[in-house]
């Protein structure tokens, strides 16, 4: 299927139709992989705000350089270290989570502990990956590449965000009670403390579903820009989450071929947060604009 849609898009882009950029397959894998991560990011993102847990993901993360480093010395393949990167972030997610709910450290602090803590054990790590192979190599991993999503990716990225989703939308209403309001959810028998730790396993699933196509270091902002942006527009929570699944998506598909089309040496993860933060840059502008004619009249 994949292989039929890459052939269409080469004959469109032979024909004229499209730009010649659609004729190269890792652009074509890379725009299906901003399909399929663009509304899942938008969602997730709007219960990582309602839950204000943006430097969480911000340190799942950053906590990936460690898992990456990880995974490369236990010899998996330097693109794709894929065990080490999960089993590191989920125990690194889980862990932190579990601290959380029971210290009485504020968790800001709390997750910048950590987060320094996993950076410091990725960097000491690194080290020694750099005899192994050429660190610059990491750079796709850690900031995100095109030319590094295979068929293979795909599949694997088809499959977790499926999974998260048949989590995420039977859940997503008691997930959203708990972040708002912990007592009422308690009251009407909702398990908080479940949803939330299922949110903790969504959220790390994702970041490391996102590490080739978006980076791990950048994937975290693009959980929190979109829907941030999104709730410049609407007060609306059914509103806010389309808003956020549309610009997430839109910020993937542009920010993966506008450096192809401009022939830009730009990260593919790198443009899509810029993308991401312009629209975002454009609300505020939007919003400043708009409450001064406001208070103008």
């Amino acid at each position: 299927m994949i292989q039929s849609i890459r052939d269409g898009a080469a004959y469109a882009a032979e024909q004229g139709w499209l730009s010649e950029s659609f004729s190269y397959g890792f652009l074509i894998n890379a725009l299906l992989a901003a399909l399929i991560l663009g509304p899942i990011l938008g969602g997730l993102g709007t219960l990582v705000i309602a839950k204000r847990l943006a430097f969480f993901s911000e340190a799942v993360g950053h906590g990936a350089l460690t898992g990456i480093a990880l995974g490369i010395l236990l010899g998996e393949p330097v693109q794709s270290p894929l065990i080490g990167l999960f089993t590191f972030c989920m125990v690194f997610a889980l862990l932190l989570h579990f601290v959380r709910s029971r210290t009485q450290v504020p968790y800001d602090t709390l997750v910048g502990v950590f987060l320094a803590l996993a950076l410091a054990v990725g960097a000491a790590m690194l080290t020694f990956v750099a005899r192994k192979v050429n660190v610059h190599i990491l750079e796709n991993v850690l900031f995100g590449s095109i030319l590094t999503v295979t068929d293979q990716d795909l599949w694997l990225l088809l499959i977790s965000c499926v999974v998260i989703l048949a989590c995420l939308l039977p859940t997503f209403n008691r997930i959203l009670l708990s972040s708002i309001s912990p007592d009422i959810a308690k009251v009407r028998g909702v398990p908080a403390t479940f949803f939330d730790y299922l949110f903790v396993i969504m959220i790390t699933l994702i970041t490391i579903a996102a590490v080739k196509m978006i980076g791990a270091v950048l994937v975290g902002a693009l959980l929190l820009i979109p829907g941030a942006t999104a709730r410049l527009f609407t007060p609306n929570m059914s509103s806010f989450v389309r808003w956020s699944a549309v610009l997430a998506t839109v910020s993937c598909l542009l920010g993966t071929w506008l450096p192809m089309e401009l022939k830009l040496p730009v990260p593919s993860g790198a443009a899509i947060i810029m993308v991401s933060a312009t629209f975002f840059l454009i609300a505020c502008l939007y919003q400043i604009i708009f409450k001064e004619r406001g208070s103008a009249v």
